[in-house]
C-alpha cells in the first residue's frame, strides 16, 4: 500500500547519526544519499524511509496520533533498538514491553527522536489481518 515515508528534519547530520544507530538493530540500514535533496534513505533491500533536510519540518504533536512503527524481527531486537536510540540521543516514551491494550502479544518500545521530534517505535507484532 505504501512504498515509502519521508520526514523532514532541521539537522540532517544529527538525524543520520540517530537513525543509523536506532534502525541498525532492526536490520535496517542507510542505503544511499538522496539524489535531488539533502537526505538519506533507509531500508533492508530497498528504501522505505527517507529523512530529508527541511526548512520547516512538521513538529511533533502528541495529540496528533502520528508516529512511525518499524518492524522488528523479535522482542530482543526491540530491546536493542530502544537502548541504541537512547544512546543516540532519543528520549524514552515507553520502555520495551508487552502492550496488551493493543494485542496480547504486542511487544514494543517508544522513543521520541531528538532531531525531528517524532514518535518512533519498534514492534515485533506482525500486521493484523483485516478479518481479525
Amino acid at each position: 500500500m505504501i512504498t515509502h515515508i519521508s520526514i523532514g528534519v532541521r539537522d540532517i547530520e544529527r538525524s543520520k547519526r540517530f537513525y543509523d544507530a536506532a534502525l541498525e538493530p532492526l536490520g535496517y540500514q542507510r542505503l544511499r544519499a538522496a539524489r535531488s535533496l539533502v537526505g538519506y534513505g533507509y531500508g533492508r533491500d530497498s528504501i522505505s524511509f527517507w529523512v530529508f533536510q527541511a526548512e520547516r519540518p512538521v513538529s511533533a504533536d502528541e495529540k496528533s496520533g502520528l508516529h512511525f512503527c518499524f518492524a522488528a524481527p523479535d522482542a530482543a531486537a526491540v530491546d536493542v533498538f530502544h537502548a541504541a536510540a537512547l544512546r543516540a540521543g532519543g528520549h524514552d516514551n515507553g520502555p520495551p514491553g508487552l502492550r496488551p491494550i493493543y494485542a496480547p502479544d504486542y511487544y514494543a518500545a517508544f522513543i521520541i527522536d531528538t532531531v525531528a521530534s517524532k514518535s518512533v517505535l519498534a514492534s515485533d507484532r506482525r500486521p493484523v489481518p483485516y478479518n481479525e
